[in-house]
C-alpha cells in the first residue's frame, strides 16, 4: 500500500498549526485554575491508545486516530464550557495540547499499514 502524505509548505503549516494549538492549550489551561501536576500527569495519557497496536495495525490505527483527532477533546471542551466545569475544560485542554504537541513532532493520524505511516509522512523519514 502506498501512503500519501502532506509535503512542503502544507506540512510546515500543519506543524506550525500544532505549535499554535499547543500554545493556546497551555494558555487556556492557565485560566482553568487546575494544578500543573494534573497537566503533567495527564499530558501523555492519550498515547495509551497505542496499545491497540498490540492487537494489529488496523485496530491500532483506529484507536490512535480516535484519540488523536481534535473531535472528542473539542466536544469535551464545549461540555466543560457549557456546564462551567473547570476540571472538564482542563481535561479537554490537556488532551488538545497533547494532539498539538504530537503534530509538531510529526506524529500524524495513522494509516492501517503501520504506526509509522501518518498523514504528515512516515515517522523517522528524513525530510
Amino acid at each position: 500500500m502506498e501512503v500519501y502524505a502532506v509535503r512542503g509548505v502544507p506540512l510546515i503549516l500543519l506543524r506550525l498549526e500544532g505549535a499554535v494549538v499547543l500554545a493556546a492549550s497551555v494558555l487556556a489551561y492557565i485560566h482553568t485554575g487546575q494544578s500543573w501536576w494534573l497537566f503533567a500527569i495527564l499530558f501523555l495519557t492519550p498515547d495509551l491508545s497505542m496499545l491497540g497496536y498490540l492487537a494489529n495495525p488496523k485496530i491500532g490505527a483506529v484507536a490512535y486516530n480516535a484519540v488523536h483527532s481534535y473531535i472528542a477533546p473539542l466536544l469535551l471542551g464545549m461540555a466543560g464550557v457549557l456546564t462551567r466545569n473547570h476540571l472538564v475544560l482542563a481535561l479537554a485542554v490537556i488532551w488538545t495540547g497533547h494532539i498539538g504537541f504530537d503534530r509538531v513532532l510529526g506524529y500524524g493520524l495513522k494509516f492501517a499499514s503501520g504506526f509509522r505511516d501518518t498523514h504528515l509522512g512516515r515517522i523517522g523519514r528524513v525530510k
